[in-house]
């Protein structure tokens, strides 16, 4: 742990200040995190599947980049800048004919690498057109649409998290995707410290949560709770999501979290189970330049219970029970986020040493924002 500013003072040195301008955390002499952008070298979710239907465009965005997302009569998605190259028009305004986007203004044609295939009214040799905008390489996969937006030379080279349970004849997924006013970086740190469930006592009564062990790598942070109800009033729906776990009295169930650089997952396994009750991916896309809003996607893969069709019946109060915890949690991370800009800088004061690691990790894997607001690029370049 650093020394902070009141022990130097303490030792008869001088406090040292940072600007808020200087990207310092005060007393560390390290990056702020919260000014630290998020690799464009990973693949990213940036929609629903399900949005982005046939025939249809529509708006997304990563750091401040706009994306223009439209699937094909054939049902291929494509990802272009969104922005017509002639105008400057979002492209998610367009009409999709057949494999290609027509700008709504021109009716200039884009294919699905971002070339520009038609401009109606121009004859042949009366100017030179644009080559067209920049293409992102695109992915489906576990009921999202996924963009590379760094080098697209290494798309091919770079894997897509793998989701084992999703799609399992012995798990239902449950899918989530909600705009957090907050650095990516403060979702990581809620989820990976359940010191914080005194936050949910209203939801889940009373938790003890005691870390086990945690591991830390150079892309990851691994910890393990050992998890305890005690009693207090609990919400009917986190005991049928537990089935068998934190639902009871003096249960003690293991709790593991990791974020593995940048995606983030959770395990429950109830006392005595042989496969976790529950399984968590989740993802934080940055959506602004300064990158102080994200989007989070999330995966919950459910274990379907022996009895058929109880599951079914249970999923509403299951999804008011986990809409009901993420609102509590996004209270608390958008309220650190507000603090963060009212004081111009990061002045948490954290104790527990696992937010220590992933805030080192988040800060090794990310890259600085720039000052215009955009984040660093690491040789990627338009497509088109």
């Amino acid at each position: 742990m650093t020394e902070t500013d009141s022990e130097r003072a303490g030792s008869g040195r001088q406090p040292v200040h940072h600007s808020p301008d200087s990207g310092l955390s005060p007393g560390s002499g390290l990056l702020d995190l919260r000014r630290v952008g998020a690799h464009p070298d990973f693949w990213y979710p940036v929609a629903l599947s399900r949005k982005v239907r046939t025939g249809r465009a529509v708006a997304t965005a990563f750091a401040g980049e706009r994306i223009a997302l439209y699937r094909t009569e054939s049902g291929t998605v494509h990802a272009l800048e969104d922005r017509c190259a002639h105008r400057q028009v979002p492209l998610s305004m367009g009409v999709v004919e057949g494999e290609t986007l027509r700008c709504c203004y021109h009716a200039w044609a884009y294919r699905g690498d971002g070339r520009i295939s038609q401009i109606p009214y121009l004859s042949k040799g009366d100017g030179r057109p644009p080559r067209g905008v920049r293409g992102y390489p695109v992915r489906e996969a576990y009921g999202l649409v996924f963009v590379f937006p760094g080098d697209p030379e290494k798309a091919a080279l770079t894997a897509l998290p793998e989701l084992p349970a999703f799609g399992s004849p012995a798990y239902k997924t449950m899918s989530f995707s909600r705009t957090v006013h907050c650095h990516y970086s403060f979702m990581h740190e809620n989820l990976l410290d359940m010191n914080h469930q005194f936050l949910h006592r209203g939801v889940v009564g009373k938790l003890h949560p005691q870390l086990l062990d945690s591991r830390t790598q150079a892309r990851s942070v691994e910890a393990s709770y050992l998890f305890k109800h005690v009693g207090g009033k609990r919400n009917r729906g986190a005991e049928l999501l537990a089935t068998e776990g934190t639902g009871r009295r003096g249960s003690a169930d293991v709790l593991t979290i990791r974020t593995d650089y940048p995606y983030q997952t959770l395990d429950l396994v109830p006392q005595n189970a042989e496969r976790p009750a529950f399984r968590l991916w989740a993802a934080y896309v940055p959506e602004d330049a300064e990158q102080r809003t994200c989007h989070a996607y999330g995966l919950l893969m459910i274990a379907k219970p022996r009895v058929p069709g109880a599951l079914h019946l249970a999923w509403p109060l299951i999804r008011r029970f986990t809409e009901r915890v993420f609102a509590e949690d996004r209270m608390a991370v958008e309220a650190e986020q507000r603090a963060w800009e009212e004081q111009g800088e990061d002045r948490n004061h954290e104790v527990f040493p696992l937010i220590l690691d992933v805030r080192k990790v988040l800060r090794a894997n990310g890259v600085p924002l720039v000052p215009s607001g955009g984040t660093a690029r690491c040789g990627s370049a338009p497509g088109a």
